[in-house]
């Protein structure tokens, strides 16, 4: 789902990896739809050049849920395959710090982000954020190639303009481009809701947070009910959520949109992945707490639950399966249950033995039930597979364990190990605002065993 808490509100939890992360390319793809070169923007920049085809790239990363379930859901489609010749593939994972480079040449915001870029100028044509159902995809490649070939006017032009600055990360400016778009578009126009997404996007970009509410209310009564309908009601609430909480109008437009994500749940039922569906009501379950609506909370959380649980059973394998742990585990903890997802995670570690996320979540799982002495081995499993800035979150969740287990000394030193992991790794792979928590949580423990 295109939206903040898609992969950023789970940061510490959430999960996106596949089994086969470590496995050479040709034996990860075997048999897939699309032939993407795994991780070497160089190989595949020359390949579109001598092909004189654009680059097609999906970024991705392995704590992602929602980069999971396109590769379980969507880009394993067998529908695809009719489109592996319009372009070069390529996928990115941010955890290695050999894609530091590509990173740093095309900043990521949201995960997963797929892009389209003009190999002659190495441009980024198209910047899309979240997932896309097979359909949605099939549309993205056309306005890609439609970018790369030119000779568009009208609307789809300044889409394509939108789509561009976006891909440059003037997100301000792309808004204003893609509002033009939607005002010159016929009310009919088949791109409305995919501008309608990617213009939310852009002002959520830009930090306008009411704009990007009150856009959404406005647009939404002329879009048709679609995913994309849907996706535009969740980025409406998020913006709503982002705005301070004095904000004048933060209590309305969370009020005005939350009815919006309401509707996308409920009938008639609107097409979607499952993760979609429970990104729904993630953002619902944030809305309620900004209320203080701890019943309300309760009951959305056992009713997003029941919904993954049963998802999950129906998942076709393993690693489709493991789709929904992150949210499971969340929902699980706003109900004070976090057992009641303990096997399932269990089960996922002994299913994906070389996925990190599973042993980093049954730490947490285990140190809120008290169970320190498994939550310590957990973590340790967890470091022993993790990669780069990745591994920080791993850290800081042990230092947690350390605490829990009055262990102040160690948990100081766990962090400090953190902090100095941080600073070498590349700067486009780190975020600022992760070492800064970190740092705060070292200093105040420091500040605590000073007093003693």
């Amino acid at each position: 789902m295109r939206i903040p808490a898609l992969c950023l509100l789970l940061l510490g939890l959430s999960a996106c990896t596949a089994a086969t992360t470590n496995a050479p390319a040709d034996e990860a793809h075997a048999g897939a739809p699309l032939p993407f070169i795994e991780d070497d923007y160089g190989r595949a920049l020359a390949e579109a050049k001598a092909k004189g085809l654009p680059l097609f790239v999906d970024v991705w990363a392995p704590w992602c849920h929602t980069c999971r379930s396109m590769k379980a859901y969507v880009l394993s489609d067998k529908a695809l395959a009719r489109h592996a010749g319009r372009f070069v593939w390529l996928e990115v994972n941010t955890d290695l710090t050999q894609n530091a480079a590509f990173q740093e040449k095309y900043p990521v915001e949201f995960w997963p982000t797929l892009y389209v870029i003009d190999p002659r100028q190495e441009k980024a044509l198209l910047r899309f954020a979240g997932s896309a159902t097979v359909a949605q995809l099939e549309k993205l490649f056309e306005d890609g190639e439609r970018a790369y070939k030119g000779g568009v006017t009208g609307a789809e032009a300044l889409l394509a303009r939108g789509d561009a600055l976006y891909g440059e990360g003037r997100s301000a400016e792309a808004a204003e481009t893609l509002a033009e778009a939607l005002a010159e578009a016929p009310a009919d126009w088949s791109r409305r809701g995919r501008a309608v997404e990617s213009l939310l996007t852009a002002l959520y970009g830009a930090k306008q947070y009411e704009p990007c509410a009150r856009k959404a209310l406005e647009e939404l009564p002329r879009t048709p009910r679609s995913l994309s309908w849907a996706n535009g009601a969740l980025m409406g609430l998020s913006c709503a959520l982002a705005l301070p909480a004095d904000h004048a109008a933060a209590k309305e437009l969370r009020g005005a949109t939350e009815a919006k994500v309401a509707e996308a749940l409920a009938p008639p039922a609107i097409e979607m992945a499952a993760d979609d569906r429970s990104g729904l009501y993630e953002v619902r379950v944030a809305a309620r707490e900004a209320e203080k609506d701890e019943a309300g909370v309760k009951a959305l959380a056992e009713e997003w639950l029941t919904y993954l649980e049963g998802e999950a059973a129906k998942a076709p394998n393993p690693d489709a399966r493991s789709v929904f742990d992150s949210h499971r585990m969340v929902a699980a903890m706003k109900l004070g249950a976090p057992e009641r997802v303990i096997p399932a995670i269990e089960q996922s570690e002994k299913d994906l033995p070389q996925d990190y996320n599973p042993p980093a979540r049954l730490a947490t799982l285990y140190r809120l039930k008290g169970r320190l002495d498994d939550a310590l081995a957990a973590s340790d499993r967890a470091l022993a597979r993790v990669q780069g800035a990745r591994r920080l979150t791993v850290l800081s969740g042990r230092a947690d364990i350390h605490l829990a287990r009055k262990d102040s000394a160690a948990a100081v030193k766990t962090l400090e190990e953190a902090i100095a992991f941080a600073k070498t790794l590349p700067a486009s792979q780190v975020s600022p605002r992760a070492v800064a928590g970190l740092e705060k949580k070292l200093a105040g423990l420091q500040a605590e065993a000073a007093q003693k």
